[in-house]
């Protein structure tokens, strides 16, 4: 199931406190950037972030949850009506995730 494009347009409008955050379509769901990072995406209309130090520690009863057949588990953020939330948690993520590697 793909995620619908008024669940996207909730999770920016939540997202939009937090500086530089974008997003890309991919494959019927969303790829979410923090200024040039991936810090997640959204799967099966699910905002799933990725599992640093500080997205555990500022959400330890998070879900894990896999994203798509055969990738990674992710955390399953389920504070999203929580605008400052999600900008402490894009921020603190944004120092422990490395820059995307550049193509030739």
């Amino acid at each position: 199931m793909a995620s619908s494009r008024e669940y996207l347009t909730f999770i920016m409008e939540q997202l939009s406190e937090t500086e530089g955050v974008s997003y890309r379509p991919m494959m019927g769901e969303y790829l979410i950037y923090c200024r040039g990072k991936v810090i997640g995406g959204i799967y099966d209309n699910r905002f799933l972030v990725k599992p640093t130090k500080s997205s555990i520690a500022m959400m330890p009863k998070a879900l894990k949850e896999i994203p798509y057949a055969g990738a990674n588990k992710m955390l399953l953020v389920d504070n999203v009506e929580n605008k400052l939330f999600l900008k402490k948690l894009l921020e603190s993520m944004f120092a422990e995730l490395p820059m995307p590697k550049k193509r030739k």
